[in-house]
């Protein structure tokens, strides 16, 4: 009889079946893992089983109007948020990796680059070379403030280049634009010393560089001082010297603020806003520039138009 008995059955003393330890336990875990039918159950539920036409009593509970937070296990993160958040974080690893990219482009470019201990060498180099007189004394304040207003606002603010002028400079000829907007006067000087005025991509890219390391070396006042002794502003006159003498006989630190706003918009194109030629041109650049004066505080608006209608006496 012990041989038909079912597994995990066994007789007792009185001829009682006995089921073992080891059947029970897996009869208990196979009954709480077999799902409950929780229409199952000896009495009705109040609303009536489902489909059976019982009436009376409410409605079941939707479960799809149970909230997300409510469910047994808790809130899952929907799987577009998680997408999301990794895309964040891919975005993030690729513009760290372009920074240090670009950081470490630019410390080789520091590198390759010559020096810029030899400006003021340069500098009298070539007034030796155009016959041009330096600048004594002090610097002239209504020419410095109408170039700074004009050619680079945030001179005296950032070390040698600005950020979004650089961008424009080496991003513009690859887009058609080949004018220089956006160069800072470190870098039209080092164009002037070091790159022959050449305008080419790889000498933007060299500029940029020369202008980082030319303002590291030298206050930013020797570097003015540089600049106006040999920027170009036409009709054969280097440095702001020559061109005071030149356009109007004066010395830089005596002209009036028509003269000295009419040179400061010569540096752009000296032969298109030649005085000279081409009058209209040099006075439509001039209110240019009493409009950045006005903007950057240096000006009043009233004052600005004063000047704009004084004579410039021309010699």
């Amino acid at each position: 009889m012990h041989d038909t008995l079912p597994k995990g059955l066994r007789l007792g003393p009185s001829g009682h079946l006995l089921r073992s330890r080891r059947a029970a336990r897996a009869e208990a875990s196979t009954e709480a893992r077999t799902p409950v039918d929780p229409w199952d159950h000896d009495e009705p539920a109040p609303w009536g089983r489902p489909g059976d036409g019982s009436a009376g009593g409410e409605q079941p509970p939707d479960p799809r109007d149970q909230r997300a937070g409510d469910v047994e296990y808790g809130p899952r993160r929907p799987a577009r948020k998680r997408r999301w958040v990794r895309l964040v974080w891919r975005a993030l690893a690729v513009v760290s990796a372009a920074v240090v990219t670009l950081a470490v482009g630019f410390g080789v470019l520091l590198v390759a680059t010559p020096s810029t201990s030899d400006a003021h060498a340069q500098v009298a180099a070539q007034a030796t070379e155009h016959h041009a007189t330096a600048l004594s004394g002090a610097l002239p304040t209504r020419v410095v403030q109408a170039l700074i207003a004009t050619e680079d606002s945030r001179f005296y603010s950032h070390h040698g280049i600005d950020p979004v002028g650089a961008v424009r400079g080496v991003v513009g000829p690859l887009l058609g634009d080949d004018d220089q907007g956006g160069a800072t006067l470190d870098q039209q000087l080092v164009k002037i010393l070091y790159t022959g005025g050449r305008r080419t991509l790889t000498d933007r890219v060299e500029q940029t560089a020369l202008a980082v390391k030319l303002d590291a070396h030298y206050p930013k006042n020797d570097i003015l001082r540089m600049y106006l002794d040999t920027v170009y502003f036409g009709h054969g006159y280097y440095g702001i010297t020559s061109a005071a003498a030149g356009y109007f006989g004066r010395v830089p630190s005596a002209l009036t603020w028509t003269q000295a706003t009419l040179l400061a918009g010569l540096v752009q194109a000296p032969s298109a806003y030649d005085p000279y030629s081409h009058l209209d041109a040099a006075r439509r650049r001039q209110a240019h520039v009493l409009d950045r004066l006005v903007a950057t505080g240096h000006l009043t608006r009233t004052q600005a138009t004063q000047i704009a209608a004084d004579p410039l006496n021309l010699r």
